[in-house]
């Protein structure tokens, strides 16, 4: 257990607020002009809110009425809170693709930390990217922060069944295609799916990292589930700015709690949830930022022998508000602490164990967080696959999988980006079937740019119609957390730095083969160098601007797609005053 730094002492804040001097009387005075009295600056921990919210960040809408909740509790325990709006990067609005931007969000966040006076901090997030940009910004910093999120939002239903935000509608999208939903119940359908504040409702990548956050340490335990327009987040959000407090006196840090024991505790959770394929970018950045050793080897290492115990969409049948009800994230961890399969003295911002948190927590429903004979699937966790397609790995999701796909082999159709994928998709004519494997390029970290949502390749109508719904599809994009398939993502080296993805043929035969981490070009070696050898780019570089940046900087999805200037190493948090 960390030992409590001395308290008082002082405070960061004091650099800029404390003393008589003209710069200190510059700093303080002008914060005055917001009403503030002078006892406020004597030394009490300054906290910053960074809040989330945006009008075009709908999932982090009601993040303006958490922040109150947040500065009650702050004012509480003695501390001075003081809310700072930061980059907010919506997956649901941002083009070309919200990824692009969680290394921005980041960056932006470090140096707001860095450069104004706060002494600890509050993350208020949602939506997906928001959770690891402001956890990637604040480890970078190593002030004492701590997580707390939106919540996600109330079940959608129609037509009597439960609907689930994103699993639906790709549902519903491949059933309008195969004929057996009209356009106009997918408009219906589509006023039932958001029907309240807060993140999609199922174990999407937004309820994902928030239970990776949690996992971690780095939320209060039970902060993860609570829906966002239950009361009781407003008393998470208020119990959260209390804690802060206490954590700034004790010198509580990120460094203190990321340790590779809580990245393994939060690998093996997030095979239990049935948690999304971008954890692993995520998780992966996160520990680049404190220097821990996190490779895709221990994403399979980890989570390979961990059921899938959370029957939530889109591997199951319930969504995040029967999680709460059911007791939410501490029931999962108390029985992977159960099983052997937790460090149990893992630290939590609580200033607690992780095992002191759950150890006591009741299930109380089993048809939701099933019982390990019963898991939707006894081999759970995110599988990494090899071979001369992914020297540097891909990622598979198998707990959404098809498993009669999980050993296959087919003839590749390829679509060299995206919009190649568009114009031909939809035809009748085009030489597709269900055997075949669908293989998409040029859509990695820098071929997109920024790694998009699109590896879940909608199928071909001419498939759907069979009534097949699902093909084995590989490609170095992403998918959403809400979605499912037999889906190979994150293949590396990506197709637009001339990784082999890059020279796969229409016609080529291509092994995947799950059990034994596989994925096999079936050409020769040969014939494989050869093509790599002749391999000329064919996408557009971006030449100003953020985009440009990024392609220069951008690492590989293997290592989490952060910018190679900002792993691993934390700076001073505060620079010299030049007024």
């Amino acid at each position: 257990m960390k030992k409590k730094a001395e308290w008082p002492r002082k405070l960061r804040s004091q650099e800029w607020y404390g003393g008589t001097s003209r710069d200190v009387i510059y700093h303080r005075g002008w914060l005055k002009n917001q009403g503030y009295p002078h006892d406020l600056f004597d030394g009490r921990p300054v906290i910053g809110i960074l809040n989330t919210w945006s009008d075009m960040t709908p999932c982090n809408g009601h993040l303006r009425e958490l922040a109150e909740k947040v500065k009650a509790g702050v004012w509480e325990a003695g501390g001075f809170p003081l809310e700072v709006p930061v980059f907010s990067a919506s997956e649901n609005t941002f083009r070309p693709t919200a990824m692009m931007y969680r290394n921005l969000a980041a960056l932006a966040v470090e140096e707001a930390i860095r450069g104004q006076p706060m002494d600890g901090c509050v993350l208020l997030v949602g939506c997906d990217k928001t959770t690891p940009s402001l956890l990637m910004g604040a480890a970078s910093t190593d002030l004492p922060s701590i997580v707390v999120t939106g919540g996600p939002m109330l079940n959608g239903y129609f037509r009597g069944e439960r609907v689930g935000s994103g699993t639906h509608l790709w549902k519903f999208s491949e059933m309008v295609k195969a004929g057996e939903m009209t356009q106009a119940e997918f408009l219906e359908a589509e006023a039932s799916m958001s029907r309240s504040s807060g993140t999609c409702n199922t174990m999407g990548t937004a309820s994902t990292m928030a239970s990776m956050a949690e996992a971690l340490g780095m939320a209060l335990s039970g902060n993860a589930a609570i829906p966002g327009v239950d009361s009781r987040r407003k008393v998470m959000a208020q119990l959260t700015g209390r804690r802060i407090v206490q954590m700034v006196k004790d010198d509580l840090k990120p460094s203190d709690i990321l340790t590779k024991q809580a990245f393994e505790n939060a690998i093996r959770t997030n095979a239990a949830i049935g948690g999304s394929t971008n954890a692993v970018i995520h998780l992966l950045a996160i520990a680049g930022r404190v220097g821990i050793d996190l490779t895709l080897d221990d994403w399979d290492r980890c989570g390979r022998d961990v059921p899938t115990i959370v029957n939530l969409m889109p591997s199951g049948k319930y969504l995040m508000e029967e999680f709460f009800y059911a007791g939410g994230l501490p029931v999962v961890l108390k029985r992977l602490g159960e099983a052997g399969l937790l460090h149990k003295d893992a630290l939590t911002v609580s200033g607690e164990t992780v095992w002191d948190e759950v150890k006591d927590v009741v299930n109380w429903n089993e048809d939701v967080i099933l019982p390990a004979e019963k898991a939707l699937t006894q081999s759970g966790g995110i599988v990494v696959v090899r071979g001369n397609l992914a020297p540097k790995g891909a990622v598979l999701k198998p707990s959404a999988a098809s498993p009669h796909l999980m050993v296959h082999r087919g003839r590749a159709v390829v679509f060299e980006d995206i919009d190649d994928y568009k114009a031909k998709i939809n035809d009748d004519s085009l030489d597709i079937d269900e055997n075949c494997v669908m293989v998409m390029k040029n859509c990695g970290p820098k071929g997109y740019p920024g790694m998009a949502e699109v590896g879940n390749m909608g199928l071909p109508p001419k498939v759907l119609k069979k009534g097949i719904t699902d093909m084995v599809r590989i490609s170095d994009a992403r998918m959403s957390g809400t979605a499912y398939g037999t889906v190979v993502l994150h293949t590396s080296p990506e197709a637009a730095v001339g990784g082999p993805l890059a020279v796969v043929r229409n016609g080529d035969m291509i092994e995947l083969d799950v059990p034994n981490r596989r994925l096999h070009l079936d050409i020769s070696e040969e014939e494989l160098a050869k093509r790599l050898a002749e391999w000329q780019p064919n996408h557009d570089l971006p030449t100003s601007g953020y985009a440009f940046l990024h392609q220069q900087h951008v690492e590989g999805a293997d290592t989490g797609a952060d910018l190679d200037f900002l792993k691993g190493c934390r700076g001073s948090a505060v620079g010299k005053d030049s007024h």
